[in-house]
């Protein structure tokens, strides 16, 4: 398996080079979405345990912090980064561990102000957590994001209906096929989206990549830092979780 994050990646430009990359990868294999099974066998996996998160969560102190945590857990399951992934062992850290950045105070209060929420999915599997904190958001106009075609095992629609993201969520794809977010090479749809959100929920280091120039107010950037790039750029340690917006007061502070 080759790890589309590595110490020397250009993040401005590894979007395009991993879309470029798997698209060489489904000519040569003449297979449209080569991870279907490792996808359905991921989203499986999350939903065996969603009995036992939703527990977790009603039963804490605090449930918006809980599965705000469990959603940044599901970002290990990333077949870019790592195929050989503990996903039982990364929910126990998480739920103990201190973010190295932590804004998720103002993510808090802005979801309590925004009018429209957009929140851009990941990767299959991750998805299920997704859902749980959207669940207990519980935001009465939030749009779900996911690829426009197969990319990795990143989520599709079909992942969406799949795992029933629609009984939380509206549901769009972003008409591209990176495993990132590049608003100017997606669908008008998604684009009319994006510019019309309050506030932005971006999941992950793919969509980090394809975010983080834009130096947008309007998005938190909520993942598990997977690559030694990813964690210089943010200044944290690898292999920590991070809630984190650009602008925040409480990075200006």
């Amino acid at each position: 398996m080759i790890s589309l994050y590595t110490d020397k990646w250009d993040t401005t430009n590894s979007p395009e080079f991993a879309r470029e990359l798997h698209n060489l990868f489904k000519s040569y294999t003449l297979n449209p979405d080569p991870y279907k099974t490792a996808k359905r066998e991921n989203n499986d996996q999350a939903m065996h345990m969603v009995p036992e998160l939703k527990k977790r969560i009603a039963e804490s102190a605090d449930p918006f912090n809980t599965a705000l945590r469990l959603a940044i857990a599901g970002n290990i399951i990333d077949f870019a980064a790592n195929d050989n992934f503990n996903l039982q062992a990364t929910i126990e850290r998480v739920l103990t561990s201190e973010f190295a950045t932590d804004h998720s105070a103002e993510l808090r209060k802005r979801l309590e102000k925004a009018e429209k929420v957009l929140y851009l999915g990941d990767n299959a599997g991750e998805i299920v957590f997704d859902k749980l904190f959207i669940e207990t958001i519980h935001h009465p106009n939030l749009t779900y994001v996911v690829r426009g075609a197969p990319v990795i095992n990143d989520a599709t629609l079909e992942d969406a209906e799949y795992v029933g993201m629609k009984e939380v969520a509206n549901v769009i794809s972003n008409g591209y096929d990176a495993p990132s977010t590049i608003p100017g090479k997606s669908s008008r749809e998604f684009q009319k989206y994006f510019s019309e959100a309050d506030l932005i929920i971006s999941k992950g280091q793919g969509n980090l990549e394809g975010l983080i120039s834009s130096d947008d107010d309007r998005i938190f950037f909520l993942l598990m830092v997977k690559c030694n790039v990813m964690a210089e750029l943010l200044s944290v340690p690898k292999d920590s979780f991070v809630v984190f917006n650009l602008r925040s007061k409480e990075r200006r502070e």
